[in-house]
């Protein structure tokens, strides 16, 4: 599921309820916008655990990392190509989950310069709420995020051969 943003279709309606189809949005900013409150003087760098050396575990989801690491986890995706991953959220039509959660990968030009693509992740999680929908995304492991990022780039491999 590659939007290039040519087909101008919208995710909601039977998209968004099974995660299908491509989609058109803007994506989320993942820089930092303000700096960090723990940031020690004059040095521009956040207090944070070495990687790896969180005491209390608390990286081993996307939450958690983010919160950790104030950065984004990287990937290396099946295809070898390197990846981040964001989360967005947005409405649906079905009242039984009116918010639904997908990862948004961002795939990275190879000397990391720049962005040269998306793919998506099918919905990882709903709510009644936005802020539902997004703390069940953020809740998920790394190893979950992972497997989504694999899911993704064979949904994508399966769509170029079709």
């Amino acid at each position: 599921m590659i939007d290039m943003d040519s087909d101008g279709e919208d995710r909601r309606g039977s998209a968004a309820r099974n995660g299908q189809g491509h989609h058109k949005r803007v994506l989320p900013t993942l820089a930092r916008t303000d700096p960090p409150e723990s940031e020690p003087a004059g040095t521009g760098e956040p207090r944070r655990p070495p990687m790896g050396k969180d005491p209390d575990g608390a990286d081993g989801t996307l939450g958690g990392y983010l919160a950790v690491h104030d950065r984004p986890p990287a990937f290396e995706g099946s295809d070898g190509q390197p990846y981040t991953v964001a989360v967005d959220v947005e409405e649906t039509d079905d009242p039984t989950r009116p918010f639904v959660a997908f990862l948004i990968f961002l795939r990275w030009a190879a000397s990391g310069a720049g962005i040269m693509e998306h793919i998506e992740s099918g919905d990882v999680s709903s709510g009644q709420t936005e802020a539902e929908a997004r703390r069940g995304a953020l809740a998920l492991s790394l190893l979950a995020v992972r497997a989504e990022l694999d899911a993704a780039i064979a949904r994508r491999e399966r769509d170029l051969s079709s």
